[in-house]
């Protein structure tokens, strides 16, 4: 396996909780960070083409757009019956 020498810059407080991490399971950084990138990139190649989570949730009340139908026509029948003499 050919390896490639890289350059990445990780913000402090991150590089911090990853040492820390990679000490707690007795693994270097490369060590981590490697089995980190195989895991990311095997799941949904990589999240390039992964559903992000707030799109999945997108739509999730679908279910309920009759019940919607039903109120806005309930309020908008309800404000048909408002007596113009009530707003002075």
């Amino acid at each position: 396996m050919v390896r490639v020498k890289t350059t990445l810059e990780i913000p402090d407080p991150l590089y911090r909780r990853l040492k820390v991490s990679a000490a707690h399971r007795g693994k270097t950084v490369r060590a981590l960070v490697n089995e980190a990138l195989v895991e990311k990139l095997q799941t949904s190649d990589g999240g390039a083409t992964a559903t992000p989570a707030w799109r999945r949730a997108f739509g999730g009340l679908r279910h309920l757009s009759k019940e919607t139908r039903r109120i806005e026509k309930t309020v908008a029948s309800e404000f048909s019956r408002v007596d113009p003499e009530d707003w002075k």
